[in-house]
This record gives C-alpha cells, structure tokens and sequence, in this order.
C-alpha cells in the first residue's frame, strides 16, 4: 500500500470585493488551510460560468468553491438567486460528464470571514478525501 496522502487540489472562486478580503485575512492571521487550495479572484459570483466549472475538473482539480457574494453584491440585487442556478447547472453538466456533483460546493464568505473560509476548506477536503476512497474501493469514478 502505498503512503502517499491524498490531498485535493480545489479551486476557490472568490470576488475581489467581498470574500477576498476575507480569504486574505485568513493568510495574514496565519489561519491554516490546505496549500493545495488555489483561489481565482473576479469581480461578482453571479459571472461564473459553468463551462469553466468543468475546465477546473477537465484541468486536475479535485473540487470547486464557489466563495459566493450573498446578498452584499454590489453588481446585482439577484446575485445569489443567480449564483445557485449556475451551480445547479454545474451540476447536471457534471452528472453528464460522470463527475460527482459532491465536488462542487458554495457558501457566502464576507470580508471578515477568515476562520469560516478555513473551516469550508477543511470540512470540502474530508468530502473530497471521503469520495476518492469510495472511488478507490469501488473502482468506480465518482
């Protein structure tokens, strides 16, 4: 058996007004989470595309964060109505290309949200770390 651990590479969409800050505060207070966490900054969570969602898992990355705005965004009173239905559209694209849809998850993270961005980072990691041992012992991609 092998002894290398298994740690997900997820990527984080974040917006660069509300939960960057709160991602940031998170590295300066030495607020640990994992190194194979890589974050994408853009302006509002409601821009996302799908599309881009499954690049992420077509390019190696284990699992998808969407460090969603909430009802702060400045760009559109509809922002998390919006956000959720790209993820719901994610997710169909996902189930269609044999990608659990577990993989991907979303949670408003605000400016001063540091601990909540690092305990979303850890409990995805255990989600994602759960699924790739089910794959692992079912031999089934999940």
């Amino acid at each position: 058996m092998s002894d290398v651990v298994f740690k997900p590479k997820i990527l984080v969409f974040s917006t660069d007004k509300i939960s960057d800050p709160g991602i940031d505060q998170a590295g300066l207070r030495k607020i640990h989470y994992s190194p194979a966490v890589y974050v994408i900054s853009l302006p509002c969570s409601s821009g996302i595309k799908p599309k881009w969602i499954l690049h992420a898992f077509e390019k190696g990355f284990d699992g998808v964060f969407i460090a969603a705005d909430g009802h702060e965004c400045s760009y559109s009173p509809k922002c998390p109505e919006h956000t959720n239905r790209i993820i719901e559209e994610s997710q169909i694209l996902m189930k269609a290309n044999n990608i659990n849809p577990k993989r991907i998850r979303m949670a408003a993270i605000c400016s001063v949200c540091a601990e909540p961005f690092s305990s979303h980072m850890e409990n995805f990691s255990k989600i994602l770390i759960g699924l790739e041992d089910m794959k692992v012992e079912t031999g089934k991609v999940l």
